[in-house]
């Protein structure tokens, strides 16, 4: 058994645990919190294909490390998950790789949508957690443009009760603002090329289809006010509209650009500051219902390239929960509205049955996001430096304590 001596619930609220483990640990929790084991909604570990950036052996490390023991991997690897057989040969390698290191790491695959392999998605509908739709270019080939394939994605994922998770940028208006824009080729380009009304059009036509179809819909990385207005209005309907945003939404904004350069690069991009109190305010009213993570990890020589070349996404898994917790202590968000997007809504609506796992976190620990220290392995974070109150300290998974250092 793993027994915790004088932990804290988020109520204050001193208490003594036992948790069924083939190991007898004691753990003296004083000044501990206890948090549900976290649920990553949202993490490309890159595996098969893309090993340099990442794999489950160094990924499932850094999920410890911040916190977290479920995880939903995105099917934009090399090859992409896009067949049965391919899905079947992306469990054996994480399987081989999590036995590797020893940590049990419970994990969901999204499947994804293209439009040569539809006939797939009722095969494997028992298997994934749900399927992926990039209805705008990303990191990879996988990308729906048409309306054909779109309406025709939504309504199989609706007959076979499965959700669908849209990256919602438009590509037709993409590729448009892309060809319209006459400014420097900088990094802070990405942000008005991918501008908020690529974003803003593609989740209203994601309702649209969801409004048709009654399909689930899983809306990722939100990042604006005018997307949150629609979210809002869905749900407000009685539409099955849930919501994500990621940390670097939250806590990162255009001004970055400068200091950051391309490690700033990400899709959607980092929006104006003023967004970020629309989107604490849609957390606290219920319109977010999730944060994800986004962890996508590239190589610091494939993130130094100039724009045109340098490839979207920024590592996030070790530094998500910090980074809520510190927003606690600024007062902007409640520790049960940290549990609700990091455990609680997931669990509710991607159907996760409970278990026992938790992470005991040290509020009042204060440390700086320090690179060498990162478990990724891409070895960096866009809040290198970063001076922030509230750290995880032990994580508990399938009754094994791993202790973060």
């Amino acid at each position: 058994m793993i027994h915790l001596k004088n932990a804290q619930t988020i109520d204050g609220n001193v208490i003594d645990l036992s948790i069924q483990s083939s190991d007898d640990i004691t753990i003296k929790a004083d000044g501990l919190t206890i948090l549900p084991g976290l649920i990553d909604p949202h993490v490309h570990f890159r595996t098969p294909g893309l090993e340099h950036k990442e794999d489950w052996r160094t990924a499932a490390k850094a999920a410890i490390a911040g916190g977290y023991t479920t995880v939903f991997d995105m099917p934009n690897t090399l090859p992409p998950t896009i067949t049965e057989s391919r899905l079947k040969d992306k469990h054996a390698i994480i399987n081989a790789q999590l036995k590797e290191i020893g940590i049990p790491l419970r994990y969901q695959l999204f499947f994804g949508a293209d439009k040569q392999h539809f006939n797939q998605i009722p095969l494997v509908a028992k298997d994934v957690i749900g399927i992926k739709v990039f209805m705008g270019c990303s990191t990879g080939d996988l990308v729906i443009d048409d309306d054909e394939s779109l309406h025709a994605v939504f309504e199989i994922a609706a007959k076979n009760n499965l959700i669908v998770a849209v990256h919602a940028e438009d590509e037709h208006l993409l590729q448009e603002s892309k060809a319209n824009y006459k400014g420097p080729m900088t990094y802070a380009a990405h942000s008005v090329i991918r501008n908020i009304e690529v974003a803003r059009t593609a989740v209203e036509k994601a309702i649209s289809l969801t409004r048709k179809y009654g399909t689930r819909l899983y809306i990722l990385h939100v990042s604006s006010k005018p997307e949150l207005a629609l979210i809002k209005s869905a749900k407000q309907e009685g539409l099955p509209v849930f919501a994500e945003t990621t940390p670097h939404h939250l806590f990162l904004d255009e001004s970055n650009y400068e200091t950051l350069k391309g490690r700033a690069v990400v899709n959607p991009p980092l929006r104006l500051s003023e967004h970020h109190i629309e989107l604490f305010n849609a957390i606290h009213e219920g319109i977010i219902d999730t944060i994800g993570s986004d962890h996508a990890p590239h190589t610091l020589h494939e993130k130094e390239k100039p724009y045109g070349q340098c490839p979207s996404g920024m590592p996030g898994i070790e530094t998500t929960l910090p980074l809520l917790l510190n927003a606690y202590h600024q007062n902007l968000l409640l520790l049960q509205e940290i549990i609700s997007l990091t455990s609680e809504r997931a669990r509710k609506i991607f159907h996760l049955a409970e278990n026992d796992d938790m992470v005991l976190v040290d509020l009042n620990k204060i440390k700086k996001v320090d690179e060498s220290k990162l478990k990724t392995k891409c070895g960096w974070s866009p809040f290198a430096g970063h001076e922030l109150k509230g750290w995880p300290v032990y994580t508990i998974l399938e009754g094994r304590c791993y202790t973060i250092d």
